[in-house]
This record gives structure tokens, sequence and C-alpha cells, in this order.
């Protein structure tokens, strides 16, 4: 697969229709791009399992995305569930229903902000660093290099990364809705007078095996898009230090508001 680090067009648009049918036309080009990216990626995943060398890349990935990131995962876990948890709980409160503080908590966790707590903290932490990594190489020819020596960059360099996030966002999504319900129920049981163990009670009583696996299947479809944006912005990547700057700051974003969008219609389709 060659990677094309040219831009696609030089000229200013003369006319706003033109400068339109241009944007329309990057953004098509952009997404196929992204497309293509993808199919390889996933067609060369057993190639990376089976080869030695790939399972010795595919490990330090696991690594990078899933132990380096629990400090901010748990952190912004932790204080999500707080603020659920003090937020329905103040309104719970006013219908005397505080009983029901840890099944609320627990079903917004698990359906919602679990998988989004954990796509947010992969985009920025993880996300971001492949841009930045895969651009810097892009610019540098490095990545051309491995085109020379027939070695091909999308096996070599995207497989490994974006099976890593795929397998590893649903473990951490769970790991945050552990840890945002913990948290929910320490502010529950010190500010708003619920017993922990009635909390506990109530949260495990109201989840469902349909919550859960939502929240997990919703996590491993923000990998894959976290993977295949980071990687094309990376390898899209020109003009050398301002580009590599700006395909990262590209990836954070596109990836927040497919995030956003796709959790939003994950959601409706399971629950109508």
């Amino acid at each position: 697969m060659t990677i094309v680090r040219e831009p696609m067009w030089d000229d200013a648009p003369r006319t706003r229709a033109q400068g339109a049918f241009r944007y329309l036309a990057r953004f098509l080009a952009s997404l196929g791009w992204a497309a293509r990216i993808l199919a390889l990626s996933v067609a060369a995943f057993p190639s990376v399992l089976c080869r030695r060398s790939g399972r010795a890349d595919f490990a330090a990935q696991l690594y990078v995305t899933g132990i380096r990131t629990l400090p901010v995962i748990t952190v912004v876990s932790l204080f999500i569930g707080m603020i659920l948890a003090l937020q329905v709980g103040l309104e719970l409160r006013r219908f005397n229903q505080e009983m029901y503080l840890g099944a609320a908590v627990m079903l917004t966790l698990l359906r919602e902000m679990g998988p989004f707590a954990c796509g947010i903290s992969l985009a920025a932490c993880v996300g971001s660093a492949i841009a930045a990594e895969l651009g810097t190489m892009t610019v540098n020819d490095e990545v051309a290099a491995l085109e020379i020596m027939s070695i091909s960059p999308i096996r070599f360099l995207a497989a490994p990364r974006m099976l890593a996030l795929i397998v590893m966002a649903p473990i951490l999504a769970f790991y945050c809705s552990v840890i945002g319900t913990l948290g929910g129920g320490i502010v529950g049981s010190t500010q708003l007078g619920v017993d922990f163990r009635q909390y506990m009670s109530s949260a495990l009583s109201i989840a469902e095996t349909k919550d859960l696996f939502v929240g997990l299947f919703k996590a491993g479809i923000f990998g894959m898009i976290i993977g295949t944006i980071s990687v094309s912005q990376g390898f899209s990547t020109t003009l050398g230090a301002t580009g590599v700057g700006r395909s990262t700051q590209r990836s954070v974003i596109v990836n927040f508001l497919l995030i956003l969008m796709l959790g939003y219609m994950v959601t409706r389709v399971f629950y109508r």
C-alpha cells in the first residue's frame, strides 16, 4: 500500500461553489481513505497474531493502550461516578427515593458514561499519540522507507495499534463502570446518607446482561474508530512539523465527535 503525502489540491478555489465542491470531495476522499485503512488493517490482524514479531508489537501496544492509560482513566471514571451520584442523588432526595441511587448510577455507567469516558480518554491519550507518531514517521520518510523495503506500513504500524485499541477498549470501559460505581457509592454514603451495602445491592439488582454487552460493544466500536481515524490522519500528514500538529488536532476532534454521535446511535438501536 502506497502512502500518499502530497496535498491533493494546490490552487485556491475561485468561487464559493468550487470551494464547497472541493470540501465535499476532500471529505469523501478522507472517508474512503479511512475505510481502506480499516479494511486493510483488519485483513492484517491474522498476520499480526501469527508472527512472533507481530505478537511482540501487539503486546507492546496493549501495554501502551491499557496499562499506561490506567491513571487517567481511573481519575476520569471515579469523578464521573461521583458527579453522577451527587447530581442524581440530590434530585432523588427530593422524592425520598435515595434507595435507587445505585441503580441509576450503574445503568448510566454501563450503558453510556463508562464507554464514553473510556473512549474520550483513549482518544486523548492514545489516539493523539498514534497520529503524532505516524505523522512524524510520514513526514520524515520513514514510512516511505518501509515501502521501499517491501514492508507494508499497514501490517507493521497500523494493524497492531488498531487491534490493541479494539481489544482494550471494552476491558477499560468495564473498568470505568466499576470505578465509577464505587465513586458513586462513596459520595452516596458520605454525602447523601445512603448505606453503601444498600447502594451496591440496588446497583447489582438492576443491571442486566444486555446493559453490559451493549456497553462493551459500544466501547469496541469506539476503539476501532479511534484507531482508524488516528492512523489515517497520521499517514496523511504533510507540511512537516506543522502538519503533524494539525493531524494530531484533527484526529482528536474527529474522534470526539464520532464518539458522541456513534454513542447516541448505538444506544438508539438497542434501546427503543
